[in-house]
């Protein structure tokens, strides 16, 4: 049997193979509500039940922190309506599902713009206003909506829970001495940098109880000038499997899911293989695996412990029941 097709434990859920859809938004959501066409794209990616675990697409936890026009919502108690017909639906097709729950920052559609630090993002254009830096009053209602998502998204049925920290959203950018410019307790070096992280870990894992998964998705490096890089990366996942985390999904930071002039298979696998030799925990590795046999080769190579497979499975929703049948 290929490494693909084996099972492997997250916490106490036990998935039957590594291959996972990551997080990827839809813009499919009017006034941040799960709707049929979310119903039908989901039935359609996990129908047959070749997958082992879908991650849904980031969630915001509150109006400020809302990232696009048409993103879901987990931030209020009607929002879990919607959210147990979805996974009762993944469910049927037989695979777990996560949710991934967000805080966008500075990167927000909403007139308060909140960050780190002061400072201009990476990605900001030129006469894009500064965001605020958060208080101790903002860091506090964060922790609160993060815990609140968390909990919703356990009573709509999920499986587990992710915390978004990549693709230079809020928690990133805490993370990314680019936008942490804080002189207090939650910027200078790395712990402190990632002191909010494991403030919600914290908080999540007392609201979920012992037995609950929880995820964290990492933007690893920046691969910018000044930014995080791998030592940091390696630090912080140590720190977060310490903290409870039970999944490390490795992805980019503040320059996205990107990664500049690489573009094989598993582009950020120097990152997940460091990570898995010194944590415990599994690892999941996505950027740019497009084949059955990348994905085996990377789990053979011991990059990572699972395999998410984005825009193959975006653009075609057989890619996974081809992957597995061809590997059995």
């Amino acid at each position: 049997m290929s490494r693909l097709n084996t099972s492997v434990r997250i916490k106490n859920l036990i998935l039957k193979n590594r291959l996972v859809m990551p997080p990827m938004a839809t813009s499919k959501a009017d006034h941040g509500e799960i709707n049929q066409a979310h119903l039908d794209y989901y039935k359609e990616k996990s129908l047959g039940g070749y997958l082992g675990l879908i991650i849904t697409e980031h969630s915001y936890i509150s109006d400020e922190g809302k990232a696009s026009l048409h993103q879901v919502s987990l931030s209020k108690e009607e929002d879990a309506d919607g959210y147990r017909k979805l996974v009762r639906l993944i469910h049927e097709n037989g695979t777990p599902v996560f949710a991934q729950i967000n805080h966008a920052g500075s990167r927000t559609i909403s007139e308060t713009k909140l960050s780190a630090s002061a400072v201009h993002h990476p990605r900001d254009k030129k006469d894009d206003p500064l965001p605020k830096e958060m208080s101790a009053a903002d860091i506090e209602k964060v922790i609160k909506d993060f815990v609140n998502a968390a909990i919703l998204a356990k009573k709509s049925g999920f499986d587990g829970v992710e915390i978004h920290s990549a693709h230079g959203y809020l928690l990133n950018q805490f993370y990314s001495p680019i936008t942490n410019k804080r002189t207090d307790q939650y910027g200078g070096n790395l712990l402190s940098r990632i002191r909010l992280h494991l403030e919600i870990i914290a908080a999540v894992r007392r609201a979920v109880g012992d037995d609950y998964p929880i995820a964290l998705r990492l933007g690893a490096c920046d691969y910018l000038e000044g930014g995080s890089d791998i030592s940091d990366a390696l630090e912080a996942c140590i720190a977060f499997e310490k903290a409870g985390v039970d999944l490390l999904d490795i992805s980019g930071g503040l320059n996205g899911y990107l990664r500049p002039n690489r573009n094989e298979e598993g582009y950020f696998s120097d990152v997940t293989s460091l990570i898995k030799e010194n944590v415990s925990i599994p690892v999941l590795l996505t950027g740019g695996v497009k084949t059955a046999n990348g994905a085996e080769s990377l789990l053979e190579e011991n990059s990572a412990d699972l395999i998410g497979v984005g825009r193959a499975l975006f653009q075609d929703s057989l890619w996974a029941k081809h992957c597995i049948e061809s590997l059995i």
